[in-house]
């Protein structure tokens, strides 16, 4: 039979074993670690008596509360520590061995609720909003298993009612409009708004039926269950600033002025830069912005470089060199005359004599080329096999169908083939105020918005939405929304992904005793890197 056995070790601390005998000798099966405080002896006891227990035994039910074993817990003579001492002659009274009552993860809590507070959105004036969001950080999960995430981590959660009440309040109170002027107020006061990234993803349901938000549209999912479209407007470092909830077939071109109109009607701003993919490059939104006193750098289509590049193409061809960037215009809609290809010089843009046309930059990479041609490879073999009938696909690139004949489309191969490397954005803002590299560079700080989509979607799990009303919807979002807030301040500061973070925290959880009849709570032991992270976390409100 296995027995749990204390031994001092020549350090001074006590280490738990678990041994045996075997044919009349001692065995040692399996060594639990060492203890230097009554809290740690006390943890590796419950834990050496859970590797002991025999999890096929069943248990007589008699109706007598379990008590707490007594254990001899002693040192040597005139020595304070309650450790045994295997051998030992001189031994302290019987008392009752530590026993773990509760453990959990207050710390991660209160560094999390730290930057919740620094961020002031503790202004928002309610615990159960809060508690929500940092259980949507920690770990997302349904309202109903929130409580459960909120135990773990040292909180009294509040009941399922009062959460879902919070959910009301928060759509109801505008809470949404409490934390986007927080967000703003930490973003001008640590950084500037002059230049913000707007992008849009979707968010389906597990639904069967549509309604008037949930609607079945373009899913970037490639998924056919109603959906939302949700448009983000962040900073240039990705934190967050507006948000806007659409119907689900709404085209993404139609969501980015009002979200730009609500964030300027909210805070007033009149100047600022807009940077977005090219899915946003309608002719309206690219008028509208110039027309509201915008900036705005959007990507183009490569569809339009043998019309923007047209002189280019007739004075040096399809050659271009590694890095080459050309400066130059592109019609507004349409084509246009602007750009005379009998002139070897590019235009300069001018906003006042090209009022027609738009800045554009084109700039080209070898690697880009590279990756283009092997897609383009690819595409070739698909659409050949398609014509060749060992292959069935829908609407195949670069295939011509004439009745039924179906052949390959030469011309259309050829003029990809003379785009690839290229890579188009279109901008308002002329060579005066900002070099095609710095379009170019602003342009490619997209990614922190996408990286914002990302961890929306992954570390926060806003997606699917179980939520049935526009206002239970709209409320889940707002949490998402301040999650997000949350956890990009906390990745600014440690320079961690925010799963890493919770990877090195959630770990240390304070453990709660009885000693003695006494209750009694014990801090966790925290390392050097663990440290480095607590302290970043709880530094000042600097981002930047």
């Amino acid at each position: 039979m296995a027995w749990i056995r204390r031994v001092r070790t020549a350090s001074g601390a006590t280490a738990v074993q678990i041994a045996e005998s075997v044919g009349g000798r001692r065995r040692i099966v399996a060594h639990v670690g060492s203890a230097r405080t009554e809290a740690e002896l006390g943890l590796l006891m419950v834990r050496a008596r859970e590797l002991i227990a025999d999890p096929g035994q069943g248990e007589l039910e008699l109706g007598i509360d379990a008590v707490a074993p007594k254990a001899a817990l002693v040192g040597p003579a005139g020595d304070a520590a309650l450790f045994d001492v295997e051998g030992s002659r001189e031994r302290s009274p019987l008392v009752a061995a530590p026993r773990v009552v509760a453990t959990a993860s207050r710390v991660l809590y209160e560094v999390l609720v730290s930057v919740f507070t620094s961020l002031g959105f503790d202004a928002v004036g309610d615990r159960v909003f809060r508690d929500l969001v940092i259980a949507r950080i920690v770990e997302p999960t349904s309202i109903r298993d929130t409580g459960r995430v909120l135990i773990d981590l040292g909180r009294k959660p509040a009941s399922e009612k009062t959460m879902r009440r919070s959910l009301a309040r928060a759509h109801e109170g505008a809470y949404r409009d409490q934390v986007a002027r927080l967000c703003f107020a930490h973003a001008t006061g640590s950084g500037d708004v002059s230049l913000c990234l707007y992008d849009v993803t979707t968010l389906y349901f597990e639904a069967d039926k549509e309604d008037d938000l949930r609607k079945v549209g373009y899913s970037k999912e490639r998924r056919v269950d109603p959906q939302i479209v949700v448009g983000l407007l962040v900073d240039r470092h990705g934190f967050p600033l507006e948000i806007g909830c659409f119907e689900g077939n709404k085209a993404e071109t139609l969501t980015l002025l009002p979200v730009i109109r609500q964030f300027q009607a909210r805070h007033q701003i009149t100047g600022m830069v807009i940077v977005a993919d090219a899915g946003m490059l309608s002719a309206t939104n690219l008028r509208e912005l110039d027309d509201a006193g915008l900036g705005f750098i959007v990507g183009s289509r490569t569809t339009k470089a043998p019309i923007d590049l047209e002189s280019h193409y007739r004075w040096h061809g399809d050659y271009f060199t590694n890095g080459q960037t050309i400066d130059t215009i592109t019609p507004r809609t349409g084509v246009n005359r602007d750009n005379d290809p009998a002139l070897k010089t590019e235009p300069v843009w001018n906003p006042q004599t090209h009022t027609s046309a738009w800045r554009a930059v084109w700039a080209y990479s070898t690697a880009r080329a590279v990756r283009d041609n092997k897609t383009l490879n690819a595409q070739e073999a698909k659409t050949r096999a398609v014509i060749a009938g060992d292959k069935t696909t829908r609407n195949p690139r670069f295939v011509t169908t004439n009745g039924d004949a179906r052949t390959l489309d030469e011309a259309s191969l050829t003029r990809a083939r003379k785009l690839v490397g290229l890579k188009g954005y279109v901008t308002n803002i002329p060579h005066t105020v900002m070099s095609p590299s710095d379009v170019i560079s602003n342009y490619h700080d997209l990614w922190h918005i996408e990286q914002s989509f990302r961890m929306s979607k992954t570390d926060l799990a806003a997606r699917p939405m179980f939520h049935h009303t526009r206002a239970a919807i709209e409320a889940h979002l707002t949490i998402v929304f301040t999650a997000l807030a949350v956890t990009r301040e906390a990745q600014t500061r440690t320079g961690l992904a925010i799963r890493n973070v919770l990877r090195q925290l959630r770990p240390l959880r304070s453990a709660t005793l009885t000693i003695n009849g006494a209750i009694q709570t014990f801090p966790p032991e925290i390392n050097p890197e663990q440290q480095a992270i607590l302290d970043a976390l709880t530094q000042a409100n600097l981002r930047h």
